[in-house]
């Protein structure tokens, strides 16, 4: 676990843990397979694990070099699905660790809850949110900004989800963008999707802090996922 400051509480089943400060990466990889094995093995409860990570790309299971512009920052594998992605200050990562045992054994239903989750959190700044046929994550429209070179309305990415399963039992989750340097996003094509952009919450000029956004996801866990 990461020795900053952490706060955790419970309800049932689930545990949730917020980590203050910035939490390396290996650093939460190595928690989550040590939480999933106790999962697994009847020895600890759910966890939602809520941190911040320093400047760096992840590369999902469908990652293409060539959409690695410039490396910047480390670039870790990992073995969730999706394609390249960027963290770091400023962003919200949701690492879920959930039973789908208990849950029903439903890969797209799982996604659609936590993309269901997402935008459940989102609205409750006003911000209308949606997913997009054929295109990862969340999404925001942008009429403020100029249309795309097909006349197609511009859209930004808010969220991103990538997930893996060990034996129905997840790990990996969501990032939310809260205010990170959205310039960093400037070393990948995020997610294998070019034209459209990527935009935060206090880009969209919205004052939302962390603390903000962790009590609207605990709000819209309770309203999406069962609690028994």
């Amino acid at each position: 676990m990461t020795n900053h400051a952490s706060r955790a509480t419970s309800c049932p089943m689930v545990e949730w843990i917020i980590s203050d400060g910035l939490t390396g990466h290996d650093e939460a990889v190595a928690f989550m397979e040590a939480r999933v094995a106790a999962i697994l093995a009847g020895e600890a409860d759910e966890c939602i694990w809520l941190v911040e990570h320093p400047p760096l790309y992840t590369a999902g299971t469908s990652a293409k070099p060539q959409d690695l512009l410039n490396p910047r920052f480390p670039v870790h594998a990992t073995g969730r699905g999706g394609q390249y992605t960027y963290h770091g200050p400023g962003q919200r990562i949701v690492y879920v660790m959930l039973d789908l045992n208990k849950r029903g054994r439903d890969v797209r239903a799982f996604v659609g809850q936590l993309e269901a989750w997402v935008i459940a959190a989102l609205a409750e700044f006003g911000v209308s949110s949606h997913i997009s046929e054929g295109r990862v994550g969340v999404w925001v429209p942008r009429p403020d900004k100029p249309a795309l070179f097909d006349g197609s309305a511009r859209e930004d990415k808010i969220a991103a989800i990538g997930v893996k399963l060990r034996r129905w039992v997840s790990f990996h989750g969501i990032s939310i963008n809260v205010d990170p340097d959205l310039d960093h996003y400037d070393g990948i094509v995020p997610c294998g999707i070019s034209g459209h952009g990527v935009t935060s919450l206090v880009d969209m000029g919205l004052p939302v802090g962390m603390a903000d956004l962790d009590v609207a996801l605990r709000h819209g866990f309770t309203s999406v996922f069962s609690q028994t």
